[in-house]
């Protein structure tokens, strides 16, 4: 069986078995946080249980790599959206130690992508056509660094409320360990951390 069909069979069982009933809950996050943060497999479960989170408590947004790099995109959009229509009120930025996107070089992904089917008339026209091809694909060289990049574009941002706490941490993905590099709470109070 492929997994589309592996995946059906068991949600059919799920349903049937009601065994939904052990995570209801509604849309509005419980500890009222939006948590932004990567995709990594790794995290999946790790992450959740290593911040004491249970379903319905925080709202998730996964990306490669757990970067905001517009502060215009969907990520930023996803976090104005649980602030004001969903009740966060605090936000956490969570990059990982041994992330994917870390020396991510963006020639070499081209490279895969024409590997896999994509023509280079389509890659030139991209290149070309205005579109920054290259850094949109490229990932970065320190997650210390990535997660502050991010804070800051957060903090910043001209349409988050100004006392908004915005927390940085790194997670191990290994052990679920966590580093806290910036702490939003002192930034609100007027104190550096």
């Amino acid at each position: 069986m492929r997994n589309i069909e592996n995946i059906l069979s068991f949600n059919d069982r799920f349903v049937e078995n009601r065994e939904y009933e052990q995570y209801l809950t509604d849309r509005f996050p419980d500890k009222k946080m939006v948590i932004v943060t990567c995709m990594d497999t790794r995290l999946t479960e790790l992450l959740p249980k290593a911040l004491n989170l249970r379903n319905g408590d925080a709202k998730i947004i996964k990306n490669a790599g757990g970067i905001i790099t517009q502060p215009f995109g969907n990520i930023m959009r996803s976090v104005l959206i649980a602030v004001y229509e969903l009740g966060a009120d605090e936000v956490l930025v969570i990059g990982h130690h041994e992330c994917g996107m870390t020396g991510l070089d963006p020639e070499n992904v081209i490279l895969h992508m024409t590997e896999n089917g994509i023509k280079d008339e389509t890659i030139n026209t991209l290149l070309h056509s205005g579109m920054d091809l290259k850094r949109w694909l490229t990932g970065f060289d320190d997650v210390h660094d990535s997660v502050l990049k991010s804070v800051s574009i957060i903090r910043n941002h001209p349409l988050l409320p100004p006392k908004t706490p915005v927390h940085g941490l790194i997670i191990h993905p290994g052990t679920g360990k966590l580093d806290l590099l910036t702490k939003g709470y002192d930034i609100v109070e007027g104190k550096q951390n």
